[in-house]
Parts: structure tokens; sequence; C-alpha cells
């Protein structure tokens, strides 16, 4: 090629299956149309949206005037959601750390074993936290118990399942060079596995500990304790003004435990 003559710019060539990512999209997107068709699907009528709206305005100015008189009956509650989600996320994160390492392919090569131990996880985690309270409130009766009860369950079975899963991307050598030289598999998950599995084991224990403040306000609506109670008081008696603080405390609670999660994350990393 002489100098005077101008270079030819070619574009790159398209990567293979560049085409699957927006027919992936169509799909998604046809399906969840389908599902909102009448008939086929659940029948989303949007028209009740324009036609019902002004049934709630009233509630939504009411929801945004927050009673502040009603501030120091709050904290009560409030202070006992927090109990219960930190005494459910300690406990919860106490007997899942053994179990994680049952219910990994890399670190319990017993396949039997580890298929019970997480068939029974599987069930465990397929019955909703509110469920669980409410059976347990007509167990144990009304009360924080039954609530943090409740979400021991729930965080077992969450944690066990993200914590075993990071656990088998780990890299599986240092491990395999264990067993050749004759070490039980409980010394190779305590001095090899531990310390790979910790960070993602502190990580997914300060993302549960988020879930349980969310689950424990709910979890009162049946009876178990915490900031649930009062919600279903001031809503039972049409209380917006007050109901309107209480999701304001909650919100700052998360906020702030978002906030201290994050840099605890960053420090782990």
């Amino acid at each position: 090629m002489s100098s005077g003559e101008p270079a030819r710019l070619r574009l790159p060539a398209r990567p293979r299956g560049s085409w699957k990512g927006p027919v992936i999209a169509l799909v998604v997107v046809a399906i969840t149309v389908v599902m909102c068709l009448p008939g086929i699907g659940i029948g989303v009528d949007f028209g009740a949206i324009a036609r019902n709206w002004q049934h709630g305005a009233d509630k939504i100015v009411k929801l945004v005037q927050p009673d502040w008189s009603f501030f120091p009956k709050t904290i009560p509650p409030l202070v006992e959601t927090l109990q219960m989600a930190v005494i459910a996320t300690a406990i919860g994160a106490l007997v899942s750390l053994p179990l994680s390492f049952w219910a990994a392919r890399s670190t319990n090569p017993q396949a039997p074993f580890r298929m019970a131990v997480r068939g029974v996880l599987n069930v465990v985690r397929s019955v909703p936290d509110l469920l669980y309270a409410a059976i347990l409130v007509a167990m144990v009766g009304v009360g924080a118990l039954p609530g943090i009860l409740a979400l021991l369950l729930f965080n077992v079975g969450i944690l066990v399942k993200l914590v075993s899963e990071a656990i088998d991307t780990n890299d599986v050598g240092p491990l395999e060079a264990g067993r050749a030289v004759g070490a039980t598999q409980s010394k190779i998950n305590r001095t090899l596995a531990l310390p790979d599995a910790w960070p993602a084991f502190a990580n997914q224990t300060l993302y549960v500990f988020e879930l349980n403040v969310r689950a424990s306000t709910v979890l009162g609506l049946v009876g178990a304790g915490g900031m649930g109670l009062l919600i279903d008081a001031v809503r039972t008696f049409y209380r917006y003004d007050q109901l309107s603080l209480i999701i304001l405390e909650v919100l700052v609670v998360v906020i702030v435990i978002d906030l201290v999660s994050d840099a605890i994350r960053r420090r782990l990393v």
C-alpha cells in the first residue's frame, strides 16, 4: 500500500451467537405478554387502575402526612424487630455453616448424605416464612419467639443454598491435595475450605440480616411480634398517617443497615 493511499477501515466480524441475546429478550417479552392475556394468562386489567385510582387518593394523602406524635409508641416494637433479626441471623449463621459444607459437592463427597441434606433444606426453603410464623404462633403463642423461629428456618434454607453454591465454585485443587496426603474430610473442610468460604459466608449472612429486618416487620401481622403487630393495629383503625411513620422508620433502618453492610463487605473483599 502506497503512502498516499488511504487505509481501508474494516469493521470487526460480528461475534458468533450475537443473535441469542435479542432472541432471548423477545421470547421473555412474548411469554410475559401471553401470561397477562385474559383466558390464557392471569388477565391483567389495566383499565381497573384508571377507573379506581381515586379510591386510594385520600389514603395517599394521609401516607404523606406522618403522625410524628406517634413516634414514641413505635420505639419498643422497632427495637423488638431488630432483636428478632439479630438473634435469628446469629443462630441461623451458626447452624448454616456446617450444613453448607455438608450440602456442597466439593466438601462432602458422600453423595447420598449430600442429597439428603439438600432435600431436607429444599423442603425447608419451599415453605414461606409467613406460613412458618402462622403455624408457630398457633404452637407457642403470640410474641417474638415464633417470629425468631420462623426467621431461623428461613435463614437456614437461604444461607445453606447460597454458601454451598459459593463453596462449589471455589478451586478444588487444595482440597484434592489434602485428600492425597491422607487428611480427613473434616480437617480438610476446617483448614482448607473454610478460609475460602468465609468471605462468601459473611457476605450472605449480612444479606440475610437485611432480609430479616424486612421480614420481621411482616411476620407480626400473624402475631409473631415486632413491628408487624403495630402495623396490623394501625391498619385496622385506618390510621394511615401512623402507618406512614412506621414505613419511614423501617426505611431509615434498612438504609442504615445497607450502608453498614456495604462497608463491611468492602473490608471482606
